[in-house]
């Protein structure tokens, strides 16, 4: 009988699993709604699971951590809501973005300016932008409950009992619906299938570029990066701050030509390379986080065949599956944001120009809600007393 796989080789393909379906569809949304063809969209999703593949798998043996790369699922929720010009100035952000987590390896004191902006602030932006995507599952249960509603039904059962695999498990019901939706209107365009990658040039020369960029690059620092190392702290792993930011920054670098907007540190999938589940040994549950990078390049060759269903579906159907897979992500970042009432008047300044959908000089209301939060943040939050002397 053949050998029984181990249980690192388990937990590495588990982590990739849901890693993977947990959020392409966000993936997809976000890349589309700032401009990407369904071709330019397919290209990001696979130099994406390349990129955060090999990056996984140096950091994991370089280290002997279970460290683990991943997409950024609230930058590409951030993409979902945002605007771009054009394609080639979305990928001109991207660029900037690997630009700046490269810079953040190599100029210590610039992770100190992001590490002071308060993280509520941080996650009142991430909350507004999220409101939007989060909606369209309501907007689309009503317009289109026989597609909609089999989802729903199967994200709250499983979020009942099983909280890991309801996400995943939405996401591949998601894909039955459209594949059968696809074969009964005559299949998907076979060439489409084969995973191919599109160079864009990017524009950098837009000031959108920044508006889009530095909110993309705040949201993957405070949302991934940070919490990703707390994950490995708490299993008592003392990652390396700046190999982990030179390895996703170069690959965010890398693939933005390509259509990928950015990698970082796994945050949500993190634990399960790195907890005991993966090995009762920590010094081998790197082996756990390297499979799990095998996996993602893996998941590579059929990314293209996803987002070519993905691109089948009716109008609205996968945006709700995505906006379904953000409600936990929204009630963390609200939760995070109100938690102190001496913060919730910046907070919700922050909050309520992010949801806004303002554009001003070309640059969006992601950008100008940390602009508003932390004039705020400056003015209005109550100072402590200074104690008589």
């Amino acid at each position: 009988m053949p050998a029984a796989p181990s249980s690192t080789t388990v937990a590495g393909l588990v982590t990739a699993l849901v890693g993977f379906l947990s959020s392409f569809a966000v993936v997809l949304t976000g890349l589309r709604a700032v401009g990407a063809t369904p071709g330019q969209a397919a290209s990001g999703l696979v130099v994406l699971s390349v990129a955060m593949g090999v990056a996984t798998v140096l950091l994991a043996q370089r280290t002997r951590m279970p460290i683990t790369v991943a997409w950024s699922t609230p930058g590409a929720a951030l993409l979902a809501t945002a605007s771009a010009p054009s394609w080639e100035v979305a990928v001109g952000a991207f660029v900037l973005v690997g630009a700046l987590v490269l810079l953040t390896a190599a100029w210590p004191r610039l992770g100190g300016a992001i590490a002071g902006i308060p993280p509520v602030l941080a996650q009142a932006m991430l909350a507004g932008v999220l409101v939007p995507l989060c909606l369209q599952p309501v907007r689309s249960a009503l317009e289109m409950p026989w597609l909609v509603v089999p989802v729903v039904l199967v994200w709250v059962v499983l979020l009942r009992f099983s909280p890991r695999w309801a996400v995943p498990a939405a996401f591949a019901v998601t894909l039955g619906i459209i594949g059968w939706l696809a074969w009964r209107d005559g299949g998907v365009d076979a060439a489409a299938l084969v995973p191919a990658l599109e160079w864009t040039t990017p524009d950098v020369g837009s000031t959108a570029v920044i508006g889009l960029a530095l909110p993309l690059f705040l949201v993957t620092m405070a949302s991934q990066n940070v919490p990703g190392m707390a994950v490995l702290a708490a299993y008592g792993y003392r990652a390396p701050w700046r190999s982990a930011m030179a390895v996703t920054g170069a690959g965010t670098l890398l693939g933005a030509p390509f259509g990928g907007h950015a990698i970082n540190l796994a945050a949500i999938s993190a634990a399960l390379a790195a907890g005991p589940e993966a090995d009762p040994d920590p010094s081998r549950r790197y082996l756990a986080a390297r499979t799990a990078g095998l996996a993602y390049v893996a998941f590579a060759l059929v990314s293209a065949a996803v987002a070519a269903l993905v691109v089948t579906a009716p109008a609205g159907f996968v945006a709700a599956a995505a906006g379904l897979a953000l409600w936990p992500v929204l009630a963390a970042s609200l939760s995070g944001a109100l938690a102190r009432p001496e913060d919730r008047i910046p907070v919700v300044a922050t909050f309520l120009v992010a949801i806004s959908g303002v554009t001003v000089g070309g640059i969006g209301s992601a950008f100008w809600s940390l602009v508003v939060g932390l004039a705020f943040w400056a003015w209005y939050r109550p100072q402590p007393a200074v104690a008589p002397a």
